[in-house]
């Protein structure tokens, strides 16, 4: 027997005829179902295979030993012993004074580092905010144009800022000149995807708001998709800035500049102390850098209250 609605079979038994009409559609229906489910779990078994694969030769390659790594936890401890220094409570002044005492030196590198960062970063946005519009699918039509911005993004974030450095070390000598234009082109190429990506989310109907309007295309950039992304560039372009002092205080090390000799210099003629005081002076660096651009991001996105 079946049940059925409106003349419809709606359940069959094994003695009814084969399935028709509503029955058959839902017969079609598990099927595909079973179907998809099926090459679910083949997918999913096979991602994790592949995961498990790259995650084994990862561990090979990197000679990762956790007998290794147990025992070199010790040395570990016993470097951070060395960096640290000797500081007695009856004479706390007079060791706080020695573990900084070319602190002048260190300010006016921090100082020189901080600035650094800062008009690379100038530098890199504007690189990346002219290349983003064109590097984006929704916003270019010419296929050329679209590969030629893509591929110059890609080649100013694929080499290491250090690498950068070393060239323009060899090309304008030592010198903060050098380290900005390092910083600046990877600036360039990293905010250039992450801006184009951006561009590439927005709300696509202002744009043709303003194509049926008889805007140019500059037109449609600036107040069609400006507007739309530009909270978001903000939000990178203060996280870059973050990054971009770490890395300044980095690229030093090859005669670009900043902290990085000092850092160099500690390392290379075993002052223990000094490489921990350097480390907290960039420590607070980005630390008080992180609190200003997070103020200044939700000043600008309009969460004053959060801040």
């Amino acid at each position: 027997m079946s049940e059925s609605f409106a003349g419809v079979p709606l359940l069959s038994t094994p003695g009814d005829a084969a399935p028709t009409g509503a029955n058959a559609a839902v017969t079609r229906f598990h099927a595909r179902y079973a179907a998809m489910a099926k090459r679910k779990r083949r997918n999913d078994i096979c991602f994790a295979l592949g995961f498990a694969a790259c995650l084994a030769a990862s561990m090979v390659i990197g000679d990762f030993d956790p007998v290794k790594i147990w025992n070199g936890l010790p040395r570990l401890h016993e470097f951070i012993v060395k960096i640290l220094p000797v500081l007695r409570w009856d004479s706390l002044g007079a060791d706080f004074a020695e573990w900084f005492l070319p602190a002048k030196l260190w300010l006016k590198l921090l100082i020189e580092t901080v600035l650094i960062a800062f008009l690379a970063t100038v530098f890199g946005v504007c690189g990346a905010f002219a290349l983003s519009f064109p590097a984006s699918r929704n916003l270019v039509r010419n296929r050329s144009i679209l590969f030629l911005s893509r591929r110059a993004l890609e080649i100013a974030r694929t080499v290491p800022d250090l690498v950068y450095a070393l060239i323009f070390v060899f090309c304008f000598g030592i010198g903060p000149l050098a380290g900005v234009l390092a910083i600046a082109v990877h600036t360039m190429g990293a905010l250039g995807k992450l801006y184009s990506e951006v561009n590439e989310n927005i709300d696509m109907k202002p744009v043709e708001g303003l194509t049926a309007a008889g805007a140019n295309w500059l037109q449609r950039i600036r107040y069609a998709v400006v507007p739309q992304v530009l909270p978001n560039f903000v939000s990178y372009t203060l996280l870059r800035f973050e990054i971009n002092v770490r890395s300044s205080s980095i690229i030093g090390f090859v005669g670009a500049g900043g902290l990085g000799q000092e850092i160099r210099t500690a390392i290379s003629f075993q002052y223990y102390t000094d490489i921990s005081a350097l480390f907290l002076i960039i420590l607070a660096t980005v630390a008080v850098i992180d609190l200003v651009c997070e103020r200044i991001r939700h000043h600008f996105i309009g969460h004053e209250k959060l801040a």
